[in-house]
């Protein structure tokens, strides 16, 4: 199983999350970052690191965001091919949609 960012991310983009990844497998676009299913190893580093609590493992889900299991995963099969692989901390992107708790 893998993790999964959702919807909490959305214009909210923080990436503390990133740094304590041990395989390095997030990926971000202009408005939030996604895991790659393939190569998640269930960690769960980031989980406590996301301070608007976006990550949920697949089997904690909340059921109102179960399309960002397959949003992730095809949001990395396209970054991968770009530049879209993070690896480091980076400013946090709060947009107007961002709602830190």
């Amino acid at each position: 199983m893998a993790h999964i960012v959702t919807a909490n991310c959305n214009d909210c983009k923080y990436t503390d999350c990133c740094v304590v990844c041990p395989v390095e497998c997030f990926y971000q676009d202009e408005m939030m970052l996604y895991i790659d299913p393939d190569d998640c190893i269930d960690c769960e580093a980031c989980v406590p690191e996301c301070p608007v609590e976006a990550i949920f493992g697949e089997a904690n889900m909340p059921a109102q965001w179960s399309s960002y299991t397959e949003l992730n995963k095809q949001k990395c099969i396209t970054l991968k091919a770009g530049d879209g692989h993070i690896t480091e901390k980076s400013d946090p992107r709060e947009g107007p949609g961002c709602k830190k708790k």
